[in-house]
């Protein structure tokens, strides 16, 4: 498993707010893709994810502060993730799709 954390924005950036999601619990994403959107008192800004895999959990909702470095999300790059609409096989068509 990997967690996914709010990266630093700047020197003087502490804290933000997740304004969406872009993907979904069950959803697989590529290392690069990203997973949501930021907004600070100075910029916006979109997460991206360090490894591929499935994503397991989400740890907070659109509209809750977090700090920089809060870990937010959950990858399973295994791709067993147990999330409501993910499966081995739907894991390993969406992996063959982005192929």
């Amino acid at each position: 498993m990997t967690e996914i954390k709010v990266p630093e924005l700047g020197e003087s950036i502490t804290e933000g707010t997740i304004s969406q999601w872009l993907k979904e619990v069950g959803d697989y994403v590529e290392q690069g893709d990203f997973i949501a959107e930021l907004e600070t008192d100075k910029v916006n800004a979109e997460i991206p994810v360090e490894t591929s895999g499935v994503i397991k959990e989400f740890k907070r909702e659109p509209g809750d502060t977090v700090e920089i470095g809060e870990v937010i999300a959950i990858i399973d790059e295994s791709g067993t993730a147990g999330g409501e609409s993910s499966s081995e096989s739907n894991f390993e068509e969406k992996k063959k799709r982005r192929a």
